[in-house]
């Protein structure tokens, strides 16, 4: 008789233990454990204020933890700055996109690879951020500021992706932008992870976020409530109720 043969567990490339964030007295973020693979897409969902950007601000270095365990790649990085996370792989597209208006697309783009010396290798993703992302080369020598919502947030993704992350923070890149762009932003999202990347997606449309997330949190008042694939969080009558409208 063959022995049974297990298939190893993949060491997570994001590892949250007991993460709190406080504004002054207020916790905004209450103590949550939260694992993310690599090459998987993990959706935070919830209401306003219910503390998912905090979560992300916390595991990107723009905002100090209060308490916890933060490890990424197997290290503890909770006091590590923000552009040293960068460095690692860890990069963050901001709720708002975060472009610089008055700076071009290529100009944009170009500061997302401003921790890497490989020229070579630059050049090589930026043609592969245009294969992804054939709006943004068609666009690159315009002022940032003038593109359309969609398009800034196509920028933005481009940009973070040129730091070669490991792990891209996403955090609410449907906002805001009209179908037809919600639909090519996911289908970009869709790529990044069959090609390895983690993606953390923070995502008011909880639709989009449960149909396209391997697994899924809800947030409430700063705490995990509820977890599952997002098949089943999609399928849940509470978060229908709660969070589709049903």
């Amino acid at each position: 008789m063959q022995p049974e043969v297990k298939t190893p567990m993949r060491a997570p490339i994001l590892q949250l233990s007991g993460l709190r964030v406080s504004y002054g007295q207020i916790n905004a973020v209450k103590g949550i454990d939260l694992a993310i693979e690599p090459g998987e897409l993990v959706s935070l969902i919830g209401a306003n204020g219910a503390g998912k950007t905090t979560t992300l601000n916390a595991i990107a270095g723009v905002l100090p933890i209060a308490g916890g365990e933060l490890s990424y790649a197997g290290e503890h990085i909770e006091t590590l700055p923000a552009h040293l996370r960068l460095r690692r792989g860890l990069a963050l597209v901001p709720e708002g996109r975060g472009i610089f208006t008055r700076l071009t697309v290529e100009e944009n783009l170009q500061m997302g690879a401003y921790t890497r010396h490989d020229k070579a290798g630059v050049e090589a993703d930026m043609q592969r951020i245009f294969e992804l992302l054939p709006r943004v080369k068609e666009r690159l020598f315009q002022v940032a500021g003038t593109l359309s919502g969609g398009e800034q947030q196509m920028l933005a993704i481009g940009r973070a992706l040129l730091s070669r992350p490991r792990l891209l923070l996403l955090d609410e890149p449907s906002m805001g932008l009209a179908p037809l762009f919600v639909e090519k932003i996911f289908e970009v999202v869709q790529s990044i992870v069959k090609e390895g990347v983690a993606v953390l997606l923070v995502e008011q449309n909880a639709n989009l976020a449960l149909q396209f997330a391997q697994r899924a949190c809800v947030m409430e008042g700063g705490l995990i409530t509820l977890r599952g694939t997002g098949q089943e969080l999609l399928h849940d009558p509470k978060v229908r109720s709660a969070y589709l409208g049903e």
